[in-house]
């Protein structure tokens, strides 16, 4: 069979490991031990990875530690293995940077359909690159196109990069999106459902936390570079949308 992607699997606990390293296996993928967060940081140095399911609860440096210096240097995406299912704790693994979380003890099923979303993801976004290089070559693709702005906002989507008054704003893969997608069409008043289906790809079921997290997060990352400004608006009711 051939293999779908490299799996960064940081679990502490062996038997979870080999279980977490023979399902990944069965659907084509191939996984990668780590036993502590030290372990796994040693081996992301390596590249190649397509996703990292993250446990928590590791020895030496934490779940939390090793997500955070992850998210300083990477958009790869997170999943996150907790047995804490408390709001204060999936609201700071969203703060960090997860892409997504699951409790433990989980069903292997819902572990693989998350491990698949992840992947459609990635490789969505893969295909949407080369579709975008493919349409540079014929000569359609301009240069405004890559770079957007507003006010002092300059967003570049060829290294994922937005700055403000020449300083990098350090945005997540989420937060990045979410402002491409609103830069993209500054006018345009986006509904939380709009919002989640673009961003996150997946059907939205009425829970605001995530999106209200990801939002506020945002807003407080840009306005720490230029703090008399306000870029997103919020139009009750409604959504949002970038103030003018």
């Amino acid at each position: 069979m051939e293999h779908r992607g490299k799996v960064l699997v940081v679990e502490d606990d062996s038997h979870i490991s080999d279980l977490l390293c023979e399902l990944l296996k069965q659907k084509g993928h191939n996984p990668v031990p780590a036993y502590s967060g030290t372990e796994a940081l040693l081996a992301l140095q390596q590249g190649g990875f397509a996703l990292i399911l993250l446990d928590l609860m590791l020895p030496g440096k934490t779940g939390e530690e090793v997500l955070a210096e992850i998210r300083s240097t990477s958009h790869i995406p997170v999943i996150v293995l907790t047995a804490r299912t408390d709001k204060e704790t999936t609201v700071q693994l969203l703060q960090l940077g997860a892409d997504d979380y699951l409790a433990k003890p989980f069903d292997n099923n819902e572990l693989l359909a998350r491990v698949e979303v992840q992947m459609r993801r990635l490789e969505l976004g893969q295909s949407t690159v080369q579709s975008k290089q493919s349409t540079q070559f014929e000569g359609q693709t301009t240069e405004q196109e890559r770079i957007l702005q507003h006010k002092d906002i300059v967003l570049s989507l060829d290294d994922y990069d937005a700055l403000i008054n020449d300083q990098k704003a350090q945005l997540s893969k989420r937060e990045f999106e979410i402002l491409h997608l609103l830069m993209s069409h500054p006018k345009k008043v986006f509904s939380k459902n709009n919002l989640y289906e673009r961003v996150w790809g997946e059907d939205f079921f009425g829970d605001d936390n995530t999106l209200n997290v990801h939002i506020s997060k945002l807003r407080g990352k840009l306005q720490a570079l230029s703090p008399d400004e306000e870029y997103i608006q919020t139009v009750w009711g409604i959504g949002f949308r970038m103030k003018e």
